[in-house]
């Protein structure tokens, strides 16, 4: 294995186009995009190729430690014992030299006892937070819309029927001012449902790296007031439901309904293949925070997908057990 650092500048579109028709589990997480999105907040990111594999790590400084994050990563052949030694001795000098107390990666691996033994192997350990989505709904766009209505729950149906008859509309925009508007009201939301926002700079950040494929969807009524609100994020043959909000509207109409049900079709039509709806709750944790909303992605049929738990592998001992106790607790409080 030859690896090989580059900053984000040094490296082109048509190298990580090759990347994604190599490894079809990648998404935006590895991608420049969403490099440029963290270096734009402030965080420094390193890109490293070899033969046939990519990893792209960020190192953020936080106020328990620094550390390290590699998510969705690193994008290699799992299977190969010594390239995921090779491959992992490269990480660790990297957050050694970086100065890290710690690399966290989350990688586009399947829960499976099988892919468990393959982080244990490398002297991994589960990290006390997750990172991204690990349990998500994943539509197959590659369906017939009518299969595609089929697949969903009766009342889910029901209510994206129900927005068509109430004269509901739904677009998408990629102008900043929609972007600043999303944020006012997913500040909103935020303070309604009881969860942090992300900061406009992420937001503005994510609208500038991947420009016209972060679509932010309106759905309005009639009178044209806003419902729901949906920022989609698309790289290559997947598309995010990344972020979302709502107004007092969405309480009595089927806004979200609308709203994805419109991006479906959009997306298919683009070519995507599949639709992640991007963040669930855990199999019975019917207080996570995500409980409420699980049931509304559920209802659009799909796969459910559990992906391997993040993963930690610890630079500094004593430093680490003190971000370990500061993340469990954090963890408790968020009912995550």
């Amino acid at each position: 294995m030859k690896w090989q650092e580059h900053q984000l500048n040094e490296v082109t579109e048509s190298q990580w186009a090759e990347i994604q028709a190599q490894y079809p589990e990648a998404n935006f997480l590895q991608s420049p995009a969403w490099g440029e999105v963290n270096e734009q907040v402030g965080h420094k990111v390193i890109i490293a190729v070899w033969d046939q594999g990519w990893c792209l790590m960020i190192v953020k400084n936080a106020k328990r430690g620094r550390y390290l994050e590699i998510p969705g990563g690193p994008l290699m052949d799992w299977t190969d014992e010594d390239l995921r030694r090779e491959v992992f001795q490269q990480i660790k000098l990297v957050a050694e030299r970086e100065k890290c107390v710690f690399v966290r990666l989350r990688p586009q691996l399947r829960h499976s006892e099988e892919n468990l033994a393959i982080l244990n192997s490398l002297g991994l350990k589960k990290a006390p937070m997750h990172l991204h989505a690990e349990h998500t709904v994943m539509l197959d766009l590659t369906k017939s819309t009518d299969e595609l209505l089929a697949d969903m729950r009766r009342q889910t149906r029901y209510e994206v029927r129900r927005a068509g008859k109430l004269g509901m509309t739904v677009k998408y925009s990629t102008d900043t001012d929609i972007f600043q508007e999303f944020h006012q009201v997913q500040l909103q939301t935020a303070e309604r449902q009881h969860f942090v926002p992300p900061d406009l700079k992420m937001l503005l950040a994510e609208h500038k790296a991947f420009g016209t494929n972060a679509r932010m969807y309106v759905a309005r009524t009639t009178e044209g007031q806003a419902a729901a609100y949906g920022l989609i994020l698309v790289s290559g043959a997947e598309a995010e439901y990344f972020e979302a909000a709502s107004t007092e509207f969405n309480q009595k109409l089927p806004g979200a309904y609308a709203l994805l049900w419109q991006a479906m079709q959009d997306l298919k039509e683009d070519g995507v293949q599949r639709f992640n709806l991007w963040g669930i709750a855990p199999p019975g944790q019917t207080e996570h925070r995500y409980a409420g909303v699980t049931i509304f992605k559920k209802g659009f049929g799909g796969e459910v997908v559990e992906f391997v738990p993040a993963q930690d592998m610890i630079i500094k001992r004593s430093r680490y057990q003190i971000n370990k106790i500061i993340e469990n607790v954090r963890k408790k409080r968020r009912h995550l």
